[in-house]
Formats: C-alpha cells, sequence, structure tokens
C-alpha cells in the first residue's frame, strides 16, 4: 500500500526514501466496505482521502432530497468535501463507498504539518489541487455546452471503467439525467 502513495507523489515530485518515511507518518490507512460513509453531510470534515484500492462518490442532497452525484473517485484520485476541509466547517456533502475501498487519510493538521515542513509537498498538494479545480470546471461547461448525450460520450471515453464499476442509476444521477433516458445511450 505505501508503494502505491509513493508511486503516486514520485508522479509529481521527487522525493527520497527518508522523505517518503516522513511522509506516510503523517498518513492513515483505512478501510471501508461497500455502502460506508467516510464524510456525512453534517459533520466537520477533518480528513482528505487518497483511493488506493475501490471505489467512492460524493453525494449532495437537494433541499427537495433528490441526491446528486458530485463526483467519483477510484484509484489514485484524491477525495474529500474540499470546502468543509479546508474551512474546517461542516461538510454539505456526504462522501460514501460504492465498492470495498481502502484509503490513505490525511487529518487537516498533518496536511499542514506536512506542507510547512516540506514544502515540496506543498507543491504536490498545489497541484493536485489545480487539477482538481481544472476537472471541477471542465464538468460545469460540459453541463453548459454539451447536451445529455454528449456528456455520456465523454464520460464513456474519458472513464470506461467507471461503466463496469458504478450502478447504471448512478451514472445517470452523475450526468443528470433519468435511469431510462441513460438506458437510451447505451443501447
Amino acid at each position: 500500500m505505501k508503494e502505491k502513495l509513493k508511486e503516486h507523489i514520485g508522479k509529481t515530485i521527487s522525493i527520497s526514501d527518508d522523505e517518503f518515511t516522513f511522509i506516510v507518518s503523517h498518513f492513515t490507512l483505512e478501510n471501508y466496505k461497500k455502502n460506508d460513509f467516510l464524510i456525512q453531510e453534517g459533520e466537520h470534515v477533518n480528513h482528505c482521502y487518497y483511493v488506493i484500492s475501490g471505489l467512492l462518490k460524493l453525494i449532495f442532497n437537494d433541499k427537495n432530497g433528490k441526491q446528486h452525484i458530485v463526483s467519483f473517485a477510484m484509484e489514485d484520485w484524491w477525495e474529500s468535501d474540499f470546502s468543509a476541509y479546508f474551512k474546517q466547517t461542516k461538510s454539505n456533502m456526504s462522501l460514501q463507498c460504492i465498492e470495498d475501498t481502502c484509503v490513505y487519510s490525511i487529518s487537516f493538521k498533518n496536511y499542514q504539518k506536512l506542507s510547512t515542513e516540506l514544502p515540496k509537498m506543498e507543491r504536490f498538494f498545489l497541484l493536485k489541487s489545480h487539477s482538481g479545480h481544472i476537472a471541477s470546471q471542465q464538468r460545469i461547461l460540459s453541463f453548459l455546452n454539451s447536451n445529455a448525450k454528449e456528456r455520456y460520450e465523454q464520460l464513456l471515453n474519458q472513464y470506461p471503467s467507471l461503466f463496469q464499476r458504478v450502478p447504471k442509476t448512478l451514472l445517470a444521477s452523475y450526468l443528470g439525467v433519468s435511469r431510462e433516458t441513460l438506458s437510451r445511450f447505451s443501447s
């Protein structure tokens, strides 16, 4: 498990074995079962998660009780309610396992400590944050510029494995379409 985290960090910044030993000491390895929650709406968010194995969904429930999938997170991805994590507030969303999932979690306190004591990790986290921000903007633009069929095709081309791992009702929620509409796209 440690090697996956080391390889992931090493794709962005160079680190020595000693630096990695220091880095990994700030993380906690955690295992969750399918349907477990890592974050529940209304709770304080103290951790950010790096997915080693498994699959997560970030959920927002609107005022009418309708569930919206904000994002999926699979292997080699980071996820949290980042607004609540960085502001150290209560979550507006929930983070739940779609599959049995293994993650490395880092508390906000350890995130700050690691960023201060090893500045190259601050750069690593910044670059990861940039990537996430870009992906979020691209998703928003796809809703503004693409019809449902085009969003479906973009998702299929970009993340084909999601279609094997995620129930169609969740994919439909993520794409902003009904289950029936999604079935028409996939036939």
